[in-house]
């Protein structure tokens, strides 16, 4: 049986969307799709907006995101090689959801970070004895 023909369920462990949501989850695709919203880029300015990535976890979320179809990666014939990436029609369409998402985690930062310090706060009085 052709597992393509089979609906999609996310809570189901052995289905493919399960590995795709865990895929954008990963801090460095979602970012990386973020940059890329604003056009093509170069893999040393890439790094440079994602920050504190290294090169190696940038190279392999770049791959990942290639053999998802989610961007495509273009070589110039030039000295030195020039390499640019590029977001999909898919890769594109998934900047709606992240930008919403984005939103809601910027806009959501102080309450996170109060209730973070409460519970941490109710645990530490709870080791001490309080």
């Amino acid at each position: 049986m052709d597992t393509t023909d089979l609906p999609a369920n996310i809570l189901d462990p052995d289905c493919p969307s399960r590995v795709i949501f865990q895929r954008i989850g990963d801090k460095w695709a979602s970012l990386v799709v973020q940059v890329l919203a604003d056009g093509p880029i170069r893999f040393s300015e890439l790094r440079k907006m994602v920050h504190v990535v290294t090169p190696k976890v940038l190279t392999q979320t770049l791959r990942t995101l290639e053999r998802d179809g989610l961007i495509t990666r273009t070589v110039h014939a030039q000295v030195p090689p020039r390499v640019d990436y590029e977001l999909t029609e898919l890769g594109a369409s998934l900047l709606e959801p992240l930008n919403l998402l984005r939103l809601w985690a910027e806009d959501h930062v102080p309450s996170i970070l109060k209730a973070r310090d409460a519970y941490d706060d109710a645990h530490d009085e709870a080791l001490i004895g309080g």
